[in-house]
C-alpha cells in the first residue's frame, strides 16, 4: 500500500498545491482525514491541458490492440489496489466497504469491455465508397470514412459513485477507448480515492510506454477551476455528472466560448415506476417491497433511485402502500456522502411536505448529523399535476407514492413528466392495451423504459444506455453507460482519392485489421 500523498498528478509529475488545501471530511464521525491535499489552479489547468494536446496526435493513432491492451492494464491496476482503494473510499463517503470493492471491479470490468470495443473496431464505422470510373454522368473518386478522436477530454469525477462513475468511471474509459486523453476534475468529496485511481491509470499509462499527457488529475476550490477547464482553447468536449443547476452552468459556458464544444451531462431525474392494475391486483406487495429496496441504494443517492411511484387505486393498492411502508420502516438511518447532500435531502423532503404531500412511513431515526431517514411520502394524482416540484429529484432515500383515479389520470401524469433516465412499467397481460396506449409517452420522455424490473443495478453492454432527454441529459443522442458512449468523442473524416499507402490503416484495400467495414453498401470483411 503507497501513502497518499495529496499532490495533483499532472502528466507523470506530481504537483504540490498553488491555490490552498483541503483534507477529507469523514461523514460518518465528522472528523477530518490525514493527508492535506492540493489545489491547483490556472497555471495547473494550463499545463495539464498543453500535455494533453501533446499526446493527442500519438494516443488517438495507437494501434487498436496496443489501446485495447492499454485499457486492460488499467482494469489490472484497478484489481490490483481494488482492497486499499475500498477502504478508504468507505472513510471519505461512508459507503460499506464490500460494496465499493463491487464497484472497483464494475469499473474494471468496463475498462475491459471497452478494450473488446476498441479490438473490434466497430466503433471505427469504417466505410468503403470505391472509385467508379466509368460512373456517367461523371466519374466517382474513391471515398473511405472513419471515425476519429475529438482531442482531449476534461471529465468531472460525481460524488455519488466515487469509483465507478468518478476517475476510473465510464466516462473516463470511453474517452481513452475513442483515444482522447483525459484531464480528470476530482471531486472534493473524496480525494484521497480520486488519487488511488489517478495512481492505477497513471501506471498503466507508464507501463504501455504512452504519452505521459494521456492522463491529469487536478483539483480546486469552488466553480473556479471548473471555468477553467470549460474555458481552455486546449479542449474539445467535457463531461460531467451532477445537479442540474451545476450541469447547465457547464454547458452554457462552454457555448459561449469563440468555439464551442460539447458538454455531455447526467443531471436529473426520478425514474417513475407506473403499476398497472393487472400487475397491481396480483403483486401489489411485491412491487411495494422491492421498490423499496432498491431505492434505499446508495442511501437513495443514485441517478437511476426509482423515486416516484404510480398505481391507479383499486385492487392491489392498500397492498402496495403497506408494503412499501413496511419496508421503509425497516431502514436504518446511514450516513449520506456529505453535510451538504444531506442538507440539501433535508431542505426537499420539508418541502415536499409544504406543497401537501402526506407522510405515511419513516424508517429509523437517525442518530447522527449526518444521517439520512428514509421517508415515504403519498399524494393524490391530482395534487402531482397541480404542484411541478412533486415532479423534481430529491436526491437520498425519500419515495412518493402516488394514487391515480384511473387511466386516464395516469397517461396525464406520464405526459406531466420532464426528460428522465429510466421509466419502468408492471404490467400483465390484460394491461397490455393500456400499456400499448403509455409506451409512447415513455418513448418522447426517457432513454430506457423497463417492463416488470426495476433499474438498479444497470448494465454495461452493447444495447444499454444511460441517457434521455432533458433535464436527465443535456444531448439524449449519447449515452454515458454502455458500449456506444464511445461515440461521445468521436467525428467523423472522410478520405478522398488517397492513396493506399497514406490511408489509416483500418481503411486499407487489404483490410490489414480484418474489421468489418460498409463496402459500396454492403458489410463485409473481405
Amino acid at each position: 500500500m503507497t501513502a497518499l500523498t495529496g499532490e495533483l498528478l499532472i502528466g507523470a509529475a506530481r504537483v504540490s498545491a498553488t491555490t490552498g488545501t483541503m483534507r477529507a471530511l469523514n461523514p460518518t464521525t465528522g472528523e477530518f482525514l490525514e493527508p492535506e491535499f492540493a489545489f491547483g489552479g490556472q497555471e495547473e489547468v494550463d499545463r495539464a491541458l498543453r500535455l494533453a494536446d501533446e499526446a493527442f496526435d500519438s494516443y488517438s493513432h495507437t494501434g487498436l490492440a496496443e489501446r485495447g491492451a492499454f485499457l486492460d492494464l488499467v482494469a489490472d491496476k484497478l484489481e490490483a489496489v481494488k482492497d486499499e482503494l475500498a477502504a478508504r473510499t468507505s472513510l471519505e463517503t461512508g459507503l460499506p466497504a464490500t460494496q465499493l470493492e463491487g464497484e472497483t471491479l464494475w469499473a474494471a470490468s468496463t475498462f475491459r469491455k471497452f478494450a473488446t470495443v476498441v479490438r473490434q473496431g466497430r466503433f471505427l464505422q469504417a466505410a468503403i465508397d470505391p472509385a467508379q470510373a466509368d460512373r456517367q454522368p461523371a466519374p466517382r473518386m474513391d471515398h473511405r470514412l472513419q471515425k476519429v478522436a475529438l482531442g482531449p477530454v476534461v471529465i468531472f469525477g460525481a460524488s455519488n459513485f466515487p469509483i465507478s462513475y468518478s476517475v476510473v468511471g465510464g466516462d473516463t474509459a470511453s474517452a481513452l477507448a475513442a483515444g482522447c486523453p483525459v484531464v480528470l476534475k476530482a471531486h472534493n468529496a473524496h480525494p484521497g480515492a480520486s488519487e488511488i485511481q489517478g495512481r492505477a491509470i497513471r501506471q498503466a499509462i507508464a507501463e504501455a510506454g504512452l504519452h505521459e499527457g494521456v492522463f491529469s488529475l487536478i483539483r480546486g476550490a469552488g466553480n473556479e477551476i471548473g471555468e477553467q477547464l470549460v474555458d481552455h482553447p486546449l479542449v474539445r468536449a467535457v463531461t460531467f455528472t451532477g445537479s442540474e443547476a451545476g450541469g447547465m452552468a457547464l454547458f452554457r459556458r462552454a457555448q459561449q466560448r469563440p468555439d464551442p464544444i460539447p458538454v455531455f451531462t447526467e443531471m436529473t431525474s426520478v425514474n417513475p415506476t407506473f403499476v398497472l392494475p393487472a400487475a397491481l391486483a396480483v403483486r401489489g406487495a411485491e412491487i411495494g417491497a422491492g421498490l423499496v429496496q432498491r431505492a434505499q441504494y446508495n442511501v437513495g443517492q443514485a441517478c437511476l433511485k426509482p423515486a416516484i411511484l404510480l398505481a391507479i387505486d383499486g385492487p392491489g393498492y392498500e397492498e402496495l402502500r403497506d408494503a412499501a411502508r413496511a419496508g421503509v420502516e425497516k431502514v436504518a438511518a446511514r450516513t449520506m456522502l456529505t453535510p451538504g447532500i444531506r442538507d440539501a435531502y433535508t431542505r426537499n423532503t420539508e418541502r415536499a411536505q409544504e406543497t401537501g404531500a402526506t407522510l405515511i412511513g419513516a424508517g429509523q431515526a437517525p442518530t447522527r448529523d449526518g444521517d439520512g431517514q428514509s421517508l415515504l411520502y403519498e399524494i393524490t394524482g391530482d395534487q402531482l399535476l397541480a404542484e411541478p416540484t412533486l415532479r423534481d429529484e430529491v436526491f437520498g432515500p425519500f419515495i412518493l407514492l402516488v394514487r391515480l383515479n384511473g387511466l386516464e389520470q395516469l397517461l396525464r401524469t406520464a405526459r406531466a413528466f420532464r426528460g428522465q433516465l429510466t421509466a419502468t412499467l408492471h404490467a400483465e397481460t390484460p394491461d397490455h392495451p393500456a400499456a400499448a396506449q403509455l409506451l409512447p409517452i415513455l418513448e418522447r420522455r426517457t432513454g430506457r423504459i423497463l417492463v416488470n424490473a426495476l433499474p438498479i443495478p444497470q448494465e454495461v453492454t452493447y444495447a444499454s444506455v444511460h441517457t434521455g432527454p432533458f433535464p436527465a441529459t443535456s444531448d439524449s443522442r449519447f449515452t454515458s453507460v454502455g458500449m456506444s458512449a464511445i461515440e461521445r468523442f468521436l467525428r467523423p473524416v472522410t478520405y478522398q482519392n488517397f492513396p493506399d499507402a497514406l490511408l489509416p490503416e483500418p481503411l486499407r484495400q487489404a483490410n490489414p485489421l480484418h474489421l468489418w467495414r460498409l463496402v459500396d453498401g454492403e458489410l463485409t470483411r473481405d
